[in-house]
This record gives C-alpha cells, sequence and structure tokens, in this order.
C-alpha cells in the first residue's frame, strides 16, 4: 500500500471515530480530547482507504524551538507496508521547514527505526501504572494548593523555563481534564512544583511533574493520588529513581521504557534536573 505524497490529508474533525478506533486497536490512552489538541494547536495527517482513516501522524510546535513527532498510528490490516514510514518522514519535513527541531519519545523498537533517521537520543522515561485506587501516604513537605486562575500565568512561566519552550497552549487544553490533578507547591511562598494531568480512554494520566526535588514531586503526587480512583498512568524520568521507588512502594509497577530523541541534536532543551513527569509520549 505505497502511497504517494497526495495521499496524505489533513485529520478533519469527522475523522476522529477512526482515530479513535486506531487508537483502541493499538492499545493507547488517547481520547478525542487529545486528538483536538492537535486539530487545534498542530498539524494531524490522515491516510484513507475506502472512506476510513487507515493511518495517522501528527505535529506539535513548542516555543519557536520544537515540535513534538507523535500518533503515528497504522491500522493493524495495513502495517508493513510503509505507511508509517511516509507519515513521519512527512512530518519530519513539515517541521525543519518550520525552521524547529523534530523531538519524538521512541519506544525501545522504534528508537532502531529513528536512530539511521538522524535522531540521537537524550534521556529516558519509563511508564508507571497502578490498576486500582492508590493510598499514598502523607509526609511532611511543601504547601500544595489547587491551581487557580490567579496563579495561572505563573505555571505557565515555570513550566516553560522547565520545558525548555512555551507550551501554554497544550497545558491549557490539560487543565481541568482531571481538576483533582491540578496542583502546584509553594515553599515560604516561592512556586517549587506544578502536576496537571487528564483522563484517558483506559487510565487517567498524571503529568507533567515540575518540581524542585523529590520531597516536593512526591507531595504533589500524593494529593493527586488521593483525588483519582481507577487505573493511573505516570511516565517518570529514569533519573528520578527515589521518585520511581516510591511509586513501586505504593503499587505501581512499569510497563514500558520510551527515550527521549532530538532530530540531530544531543541535548534536549528540558531542565532535567526538574522535570519529573512528562505529559506523555504523544506530547512531551
Amino acid at each position: 500500500m505505497a502511497i504517494s505524497d497526495a495521499e496524505i490529508g489533513p485529520l478533519k474533525p469527522a475523522d476522529l471515530a477512526d482515530a479513535n478506533a486506531l487508537v483502541a486497536e493499538a492499545g493507547w490512552n488517547q481520547t478525542t480530547e487529545d486528538w483536538r489538541i492537535f486539530l487545534d494547536c498542530g498539524t494531524a495527517y490522515a491516510v484513507r482507504r475506502d472512506d476510513r482513516v487507515v493511518a495517522t501522524a501528527a505535529w506539535l510546535p513548542y516555543g519557536g524551538r520544537c515540535a513534538w513527532i507523535s500518533m503515528v498510528l497504522v491500522m493493524a490490516a495495513a502495517r508493513r507496508r510503509g505507511l508509517a514510514t511516509q507519515l513521519l518522514h512527512r512530518c519530519i519535513a513539515d517541521v525543519t521547514a518550520a525552521g524547529l527541531v523534530p523531538v519524538l519519545d521512541a519506544t525501545p523498537a522504534g528508537r532502531t527505526v529513528y536512530a539511521p533517521l538522524g535522531f540521537q537520543e537524550t534521556w529516558g522515561f519509563a511508564r508507571f501504572a497502578a490498576q486500582q485506587r492508590v493510598e499514598a501516604p502523607t509526609a511532611p513537605g511543601p504547601k500544595i494548593e489547587a491551581i487557580t486562575d490567579a496563579v495561572w500565568p505563573d505555571i505557565i512561566a515555570y513550566d516553560a523555563a522547565a520545558f525548555g519552550a512555551d507550551r501554554s497552549q497544550v497545558l491549557a487544553r490539560l487543565r481541568g481534564r482531571l481538576p483533582g490533578a491540578n496542583l502546584i507547591a509553594r515553599r515560604d511562598g516561592r512556586l517549587t512544583g506544578m502536576l496537571l494531568g487528564r483522563d484517558g480512554r483506559a487510565a487517567a494520566h498524571l503529568g507533567p511533574l515540575i518540581a524542585e526535588d523529590d520531597a516536593t514531586a512526591i507531595a504533589l503526587l500524593a494529593r493527586a493520588l488521593g483525588a483519582v480512583s481507577g487505573t493511573v498512568y505516570i511516565d517518570i524520568a529514569d533519573a528520578k529513581s527515589g521518585v520511581r521507588d516510591w511509586l513501586e512502594r505504593i503499587g505501581f509497577t512499569m510497563q514500558r521504557p520510551f527515550t527521549r530523541m532530538l532530530l540531530g541534536r544531543a541535548q534536549s532543551f528540558d531542565d532535567v534536573a526538574r522535570t519529573f513527569a512528562v505529559i506523555g509520549p504523544e506530547f512531551g
């Protein structure tokens, strides 16, 4: 099923049922609201056969510096025919033409595909999951507060400094989807951490989590976990061994690893010291 560039068209709102079917078939966690972020804030592509979407890919620009490539999905019956590769190359061409650095979060299998294209490894994270409500013990730490409109501009600036680019459009679309996880941490009146979350097809997803230290990260997660039931995903940086150990002690298990990769660049834009958990591999 080799295709021409002309056969790669935009994903449209009317295609979202098909896009959700691809997500469900792959066992991924995205919802219609996640797809709408790509439609409204980025670029999403589709390949159609017989009036059905059989493959997708998307990218999101962040702050004039980089763009996230993700949502490369192919219907099982249409795999191994080069669709994913063609869609990936279209996204890379778009991003580089826009003067941005292509970034993606790769599975181990994906790393072997992306490395020959010039993507370089920077740092890794892993998905941790718990299958039921987690009772996280509380501990002394910073003051944890719900996010309010008054503090939102400070959160956007705090996140941009840690992420390395402005992603306020995406954060605004996450806010409110999992209210119990919309949190900040303060110490002596100063912002020292933030957490957001979102509902998903299969699980609630906590992230991004930006914090000054392990104690702050754990305090934010403990408060959020007390307000969220059902399956929970958290994509924790490999370097944050203290928080990973804490998650395992309260019932989380590691599901799969990811590697952050940048095209032609060996250093990520992130402040890895403060980056504890990512939004997810689809958003960065």
